[in-house]
């Protein structure tokens, strides 16, 4: 039983068979849980045109039930088939298809090049430190990881990244539940891998401030999510992504810019010097994080006040 209950015209619809394909599939699906609305379906049935043809298929099937209940036809005797144990290879390649649903249905962006591209940003990053012996590893990492979940979902739903799109958007599973589900996929992707590359990169060295710890940009990282799938509710993935890391970027780079001038302190340890102390400003204390945890709580909020919204994303 659910909460939500099918209106009268929506039902009658449904029985007369003038109710939309994709409207009709999400209906059904409500009246498999729904027991209430699943005997109002069958009394308007009955109730319309159909209810003879109906009754007449109904009293043909008993005669049949009856009639073969009183005349039981001898069961043939049958040799009971040998079930085949699978061996291991075909036991790894079942495996492996499960896999492979799991991760289609994950969304298009662990299927593209999104996920390559986290890669080669911790790799990217590593390489910097270790190879090229520079401090600027870690401010940069920490600038560019809240972006990389964004980038995610901006490439997980919509016509633009997924071929059966308007399938997925009409089924029952689809709005805001995939959208929500793609989303945890993204971050279970970045998240870990992110992480751990900072944790892998060296501190800075001590002419440069501290950068904050690798850990710091969790709650921003969620929070930026968080805003693009609620301004996606108004607009689109796209959009809400272009907009949320964009501005985060340019919160960033404005402050840097602009506190800069000519001389020494215009060259790449200054800038780095700069972002590094922009980056502790809106990452470190405790301030900082309980005004990131409470964007999360309030996007949360907008995505529960507004989640029909998203049963029409982008098909409005």
């Amino acid at each position: 039983m659910t909460g939500w209950h099918a209106a009268d015209d929506l039902v009658a619809r449904y029985t007369d068979g003038s109710l939309p394909e994709p409207d009709a599939w999400s209906l059904e699906k409500h009246l498999e849980s729904c027991g209430s609305c699943a005997a109002r379906a069958s009394h308007a049935a009955r109730a319309g045109a159909a209810g003879p043809v109906l009754a007449h298929v109904r009293d043909a099937v008993l005669d049949t039930v009856l009639h073969t209940a009183r005349n039981p036809l001898p069961a043939p005797s049958l040799p009971t088939p040998a079930v085949p144990t699978p061996s291991a290879p075909q036991a790894a390649r079942a495996a492996g298809g499960r896999l492979g649903r799991i991760v289609w249905a994950a969304g298009p962006a662990l299927r593209g090049a999104w996920t390559g591209a986290v890669l080669l940003v911790a790799v990217g990053a590593l390489s910097l430190a270790y190879g090229g012996g520079s401090d600027s590893a870690r401010p940069l990492l920490l600038a560019v990881a809240p972006v990389v979940p964004v980038a995610g979902v901006a490439l997980s739903y919509g016509r633009h990244a997924d071929p059966l799109y308007e399938l997925v958007a009409t089924s029952p599973s689809g709005g805001l539940r995939l959208l929500l589900t793609r989303t945890a996929a993204v971050l279970a992707v970045s998240v870990p891998l992110l992480t751990a590359t900072g944790l892998l990169l060296p501190t800075v060295g001590p002419r440069l401030p501290q950068a904050p710890m690798a850990a710091a940009w969790l709650l921003p990282g969620l929070a930026l999510t968080l805003a693009t799938l609620a301004l996606s509710g108004y607009t689109s993935c796209r959009t809400g992504s272009a907009v949320v890391g964009g501005g985060w970027l340019l919160a960033l780079a404005a402050p840097v810019l602009a506190s800069g001038g000519p001389g020494p302190t215009a060259t790449g340890s200054g800038l780095t010097e700069r972002l590094a102390q922009q980056l502790s400003l809106y990452f470190t204390g405790a301030p900082a994080q309980w005004g990131w945890a409470a964007g999360c709580a309030l996007c949360a909020l907008l995505l529960a006040a507004r989640r029909t919204a998203y049963d029409r994303l982008e098909t409005m």
